[in-house]
């Protein structure tokens, strides 16, 4: 449908003008759905897109209120860690696949299977030194060369199959500097780069202006097999920047701003895309980083359009101008180029929020989640009032008589004393900013400062750089910023998802002891994007996302408890009950195996000895172990149990034991598992195996108050029935206790649809309705099937 021609460089390309539905129609749509637009069009076959699909999305409303499905083809999968394989590898089949195909299995080992993994992230004790790059690098092809083989053979065996190498960076950064191309030319066809990626921080190229998200390996692997994506046409926040930011405020500073205002307004589900003329005072790197932050706060994607500066980042990285030009031409000519002074250009949206770049502050986002904003100036004030506040997302419920507590210990033959409120973790890590060169750049010059002024940090505190591509590498050097880091303790340790996602390695065993002895609450401080209990380091209860001059900062000062500024207005929180915001670092944990946890009893029982243990992350491709460590966090709060940690009863006796070894009684026994949860259920990661997990569990249905977008997905594409309370209503409030059966009645038959009411009855006699969130009639089909992958299979055959 919609198709034209453009001639360019003595060359004749085709391509979709969806300004064929109409000047007024076309004007009023956001750039975002425009690019869902152009999708639709071009794959219009009458069978997974029909013409009323494409009528669909070209009559976008700012005001529907009906649910309207429509399906979505993205240009390419960006696949990460080993979210391509299904939940339970069959290794001997793969053996035999790989076999048939012509290629060479070399040493595929059903005997050991967690030795087939893909994690491109490093999981080693960092240390201060030069050398840590190339000795973690070495430990990284160590331990994982039979997948690095396997991978190597695959970009050789299938045709669109790049394999970006070990080493290279974080793949979001590496999507952006690299593998981003606007505009794609397929036999003379052109079509806007589009993509979802099997992590949730696949948002960050909406900042180069390719409409992008985060979903579910379950889903990626349809979409590979060419099925296409069904989804709700979004609803179109309109954010609206103006003015330009102050030279205090970093780009950190913006997004954590951003993030704890569009989670209030509550975006989940729903595009969110900037315009206004402060937006074009933005770089791509700053875009970038807001981009990235998308899941935390909760919208399917933050897009912006393509503008001149995105044509200038595409050439600062290489693109050559004769692409270049053909990008510009065709972006023009299908209404997808926009200019953010020109308000003409200026499209509806469902709802506009605005913000004032100058009126952002210097800030931090903690102790326990990314979207709790601390202004600098509030910082020692907030920390202290967290700590007698009631146990929730700002408080630990400390007596006054603790909130001195100290204890001393010895570290390299000097003794210490640590309290509350200690900095043991400093790092620069993660892709939200690390791809940017000005709060790089920032926090090298500090680093020169305080080394010039005789200024060093304690050398206890865990420190570490860990960029997300090698260009930071090359302009740190080039600037000479590099030795002064590496002064203060910030060497670069690896290219990859490090700390942020837990994987920072041991604290020195006598400052673990010291923490443990005095229950003490020190602080992990980190540039990263996602602070959730447990995630950083199981010992660091207080952790802070922060720009990385701030790191620096923290760093130097040893502690949070300290006021940089001279004056300011006191933070405000608000104190939610702490069974809500369960993230899927709750559900699947991706950091370290503690020694005590099934996952290491089975890991030992197999002849691996502890330093081998490697983190879940790692391991995410053996399902045996990813069982095991389904909700195996130990700041998890079930309340089944007194204390937090990977325990629960089984009943109806009410022994305690670990999760996993419950729903192994649970399975022997035929009785499946019903969940009961909050608000906010399954945020965080995109992580599949947060929903894998629980299907292997024995879990069949979640019944939450609400839940995060990606885990919501990802439950359907398991088999696993999302059912939410009514508005008003909770467990709590209906007086559920977990100990319950649970019977949900109108699951068979045409009853069961999108949104529908069903049933809920207990044995103790009380009944009531929920809502069944299959959102789509995709997802009820795949729910039918038993899942995803059963249902593309029977498809296939």
């Amino acid at each position: 449908m919609y198709k034209a021609t453009l001639q360019h460089g003595g060359k004749t390309y085709t391509y979709h003008d969806i300004g064929q539905i109409g000047e007024d129609r076309l004007k009023r749509l956001p750039f975002s759905i425009r690019v869902l637009l152009e999708s639709a069009a071009r794959n219009c076959d009458g069978f997974q897109v029909s013409q009323a699909d494409v009528e669909k999305v070209a009559s976008w409303s700012p005001a529907a209120a009906d649910a309207v499905e429509v399906p979505f083809k993205p240009a390419r999968v960006l696949l990460q860690d080993f979210t391509g394989v299904p939940a339970v590898v069959d290794f001997a089949a793969m053996r035999d696949a790989v076999k048939s195909l012509g290629g060479d299995p070399q040493k595929i080992n059903p005997q050991c299977p967690a030795d087939l993994v893909i994690d491109h992230s490093i999981q080693v004790d960092f240390n201060r030194t030069t050398e840590a790059l190339e000795r973690n690098q070495a430990l990284e092809f160590e331990r994982n060369q039979e997948r690095f083989r396997f991978l190597k053979w695959g970009s050789k065996a299938f045709r669109n199959l790049l394999i970006v190498p070990p080493g290279c960076g974080i793949v979001h950064q590496i999507n952006l500097e690299y593998l981003a191309r606007l505009v794609f030319t397929d036999q003379s066809v052109l079509f806007p780069d589009s993509l979802v990626g099997t992590d949730s921080h696949t948002t960050m190229i909406n900042g180069l202006g390719v409409l992008g998200w985060g979903v579910g390996g379950i889903e990626a692997e349809a979409c590979m097999l060419g099925q296409s994506m069904s989804l709700l046409l979004p609803e179109v926040v309109g954010y609206k920047l103006t003015g330009t930011l102050s030279s205090l405020a970093t780009s950190t500073d913006l997004v954590l701003t951003i993030t704890s205002h569009l989670r209030r307004l509550n975006v989940v589900g729903k595009f969110v895309e900037f315009f206004g003329p402060g937006t074009g005072s933005l770089g791509i790197a700053d875009r970038a980083t807001i981009a990235n932050m998308c899941p935390e706060y909760g919208a399917t994607c933050g897009f912006f359009p393509v503008d001149g500066a995105s044509l200038a980042y595409l050439r600062q990285t290489g693109r050559s101008e004769e692409t270049l030009a053909l990008v510009e031409a065709y972006l023009r000519a299908n209404h997808l180029f926009r200019n953010y002074a020109d308000a003409e250009q200026d499209p509806q949206f469902s709802q506009v929020v605005e913000l004032d770049l100058g009126q952002v502050v210097p800030c931090l986002a903690g102790p326990k989640r990314p979207h709790d904003k601390v202004a600098v100036s509030d910082m020692k004030s907030a920390f202290e009032s967290a700590l007698t506040a009631k146990v929730g997302f700002s408080g630990y419920g400390l007596s006054a008589e603790r909130v001195s507590g100290s204890a001393r210990f010895q570290f390299d033959g000097t003794e210490y004393s640590l309290t509350h409120g200690d900095v043991v973790i400093a790092a620069i890590t993660s892709c939200t900013n690390t791809s940017n060169p000005s709060v790089m750049l920032g926090a090298g010059l500090l680093a020169k400062k305080a080394v010039e002024a005789g200024l060093a940090v304690k050398p206890f505190c865990k420190t570490s750089l860990s960029p997300g591509s090698g260009v930071v590498t090359f302009y740190l050097e080039r600037s000479g910023l590099t030795p002064y880091l590496e002064k203060l303790g910030f060497s670069i340790v690896g290219f990859g998802c490090m700390t942020c996602i837990g994987n920072s390695g041991q604290l020195d065993s006598s400052v673990g002891e010291a923490i443990e002895s005095a229950d003490l609450v020190v602080a992990g401080v980190l540039s990263g994007n996602r602070n959730f209990e447990g995630r950083i380091h199981p010992l660091t209860r207080a952790n802070y996302l922060a720009s990385p001059p701030l790191v620096i900062a923290y760093a130097l000062a040893g502690t949070v408890r300290i006021d940089f500024a001279t004056q300011g207005c006191r933070a405000m929180h608000t104190n939610v009950a702490q069974s809500d915001s369960v993230t899927t670092d709750h559900i699947s944990p991706a950091g370290n195996i503690a020694r005590n946890s099934p996952a290491a009893q089975y890991l030992t029982s197999r002849g691996i000895q502890p330093a081998q243990f490697n983190s879940y992350g790692s391991r995410r491709g053996n399902d045996q172990i990813m069982a095991r460590g389904t909700f195996a966090n130990i700041r998890l709060v079930n309340r089944l149990v007194a204390n937090p940690g990977p325990r629960t009863l089984h009943l109806p006796g009410g022994e305690e034991m670990s999760i996993f070894d419950a729903a192994e009684r649970y399975r022997q026994a035929g009785s499946p598992v019903v969940i009961l949860a909050g608000k906010e259920y399954g945020s965080g990661s995109s992580r599949d195996w947060a929903a894998k997990g629980p299907w292997m569990l024995g879990v069949r249905a979640v019944l939450a108050q609400s839940y995060e977008r990606i885990h919501r997905s990802n439950l359907a594409g398991m088999g696993i029935l999302p059912l939410q309370f009514l508005p008003g209503q909770s467990a709590e409030s209906l007086g559920l206790t977990g100990r319950e059966l649970i019977s949900v009645s109108g699951l068979s038959g045409d009853s069961l649809k999108p949104g529908c009411l069903l049933k809920v009855s207990t044995d103790s006699g009380l009944e009531f309705q929920v809502k069944c969130r299959f959102d789509t009639e995709v997802e009820l089909e795949y729910y039918r099937h038993g899942g995803i992958l059963q249902y593309m299979i029977r498809k296939l055959i």
